[in-house]
């Protein structure tokens, strides 16, 4: 809590202490959705977030809406009877910042997809397997993320790195319009010519920060076959993977995306480059070529050419399921934290990584590439800062647990400096604002000021 936030919150303590309990009742009536309430049926399952270490937390409410105007009510509902306010699209915040509470405005429902004329209109609800999957079926897509429960409006508010972002760019890149309710109850349409600061701070600047984004309108590309591939490599090969690989991923054509994982389970240790190139086996096999002869032969090696959906489900872990089983893909309990590398690891850096993987435990490192489309914005044209990194770095820990990502974390951050990508949100980070938003951090406050002065929308790490 900051000095302002303390002397708000004092100020207020004594009408908190007479003001009345919430008469849920009289939102439950304005809602065209459905409100959930502690003791009802399904309240076990609205308040889960994809990580269930967070199931502990128990919402006042959880609001199911069916439209803006459900959204707009529920903010006017929040205001009146100073409830604390969050908002909710996939439930995969990083440290459980999609449930509080207070009330959950979850727009889960809101999950249409219609695409018209090189235009997709995507419903802040829908997942990214149906965001996929319903555009393949007019052979286009949008460049995403991963996982395919992520919901798409955090995705895209804090930026969207992915899998096709080095040749499309990131997510927000493609946005052209969104749809937004603010913290006074309007609902705004936000383009480069109408709310154009507030359109640009939703563009990399954070889900739950400005508003409850309802609809997003994004610009399409052809959704081409890909060809993917794995490559592995005993553990002895991990310093000359990174090596290679760093000089290597960033530097690719745009056509092709790779991402160098290092991985600690039951099984040892393990590396392994994995990635998608929009173009055909002996194109791919001549590109691959320089990285294989600085690493090594592959200990084993798998190229295949794919559609793009397929190759989407490959990338998300759900290859082998329909996408019907893609969105039922189980919760897991993690922890997380992530670097963006504005330069190469020196050699000493590259040890000091390798070394931090052998620390007990079950935790990966996954190095993303970046580069190509993504770099050819200018940092201050979106909110996403970081066009000049060459690569996005999380830590991934199996289990809650903090102690081995903060020691990798820290070691590293000699080498990567302070950077941090806002979608891997981090409660440990205390300069949170240069980390994430670098020198757009002051633009973003101004938005921020303009569109919700009485800051009705409270992140720990918000503006």
């Amino acid at each position: 809590m900051d000095r302002r936030d303390f002397l708000h919150a004092a100020a207020l303590a004594p009408l908190a202490l007479s003001a009345p309990p919430p008469v849920w009742a009289r939102l439950r009536g304005r809602l065209a959705g459905t409100l959930v309430l502690p003791g009802d049926a399904g309240y076990g399952a609205a308040r889960r977030l994809y990580n269930p270490a967070y199931d502990r937390i128990r919402p006042a409410a959880v609001a199911y809406c069916a439209s803006a105007a459900d959204v707009s009510a529920s903010l006017a509902f929040a205001r009146s009877n100073g409830v604390p306010v969050t908002s909710r699209s996939g439930g995969h915040s990083y440290a459980g910042w999609s449930t509080g509470t207070g009330l959950v405005i979850d727009v889960s429902r809101m999950n249409a997809i219609s695409y018209a004329r090189g235009r997709a209109t995507v419903g802040a609800g829908a997942k990214l397997i149906d965001v996929y999957d319903r555009l393949s079926r007019h052979g286009v897509s949008v460049p995403a993320g991963t996982c395919p429960t992520v919901g798409i409006a955090g995705l895209t508010l804090g930026g969207g790195l992915g899998v096709v972002s080095r040749r499309h760019g990131l997510t927000c890149d493609v946005l052209e319009s969104v749809r937004v309710v603010t913290a006074d109850g309007r609902l705004l349409t936000c383009d480069a010519r109408h709310h154009a600061g507030l359109y640009w701070a939703c563009r990399g600047g954070g889900g739950g920060n400005f508003g409850v984004a309802v609809s997003f309108t994004f610009r399409t590309h052809e959704a081409r076959d890909l060809t993917v591939f794995f490559l592995r490599w005993p553990w002895s090969k991990a310093r000359a993977a990174v090596r290679a690989w760093q000089s290597w991923g960033p530097s690719a054509p745009d056509e092709l995306w790779s991402s160098l994982h290092l991985t600690r389970s039951a099984g040892g240790l393990g590396v392994e480059i994995v990635g998608a190139y929009a173009g055909r086996k002996a194109a791919l096999g001549r590109l691959l070529a320089p990285l294989v002869a600085e690493v090594g032969r592959p200990s084993s090696r798998s190229v295949r050419t794919v559609s793009h959906l397929e190759a989407m489900k490959i990338m998300g872990g759900c290859s082998s399921m329909s996408v019907a089983e893609c969105r039922r893909i189980p919760r897991t309990a993690f922890s997380a934290k992530s670097h963006l590398a504005y330069r190469a690891l020196p050699a000493d850096g590259v040890r000091a990584l390798v070394d931090g993987m052998e620390r007990g435990g079950r935790h990966s490192v996954l190095l993303d590439a970046m580069g190509g489309a993504i770099g050819r914005i200018a940092p201050t044209a979106t909110a996403f800062a970081h066009r000049a990194a060459l690569y996005s770095v999380q830590y991934y820990n199996e289990g809650m647990g903090r102690g081995w990502l903060r020691g990798i974390h820290s070691d590293m951050s000699r080498y990567f400096g302070d950077h941090a990508y806002v979608n891997y949100i981090d409660q440990d980070l205390r300069n949170w604002r240069n980390a994430y938003y670098g020198a757009n951090a002051a633009r973003l406050a101004e938005v921020k000021a303009t569109y919700d002065p009485d800051r009705l929308f409270r992140l720990p790490q918000g503006f």
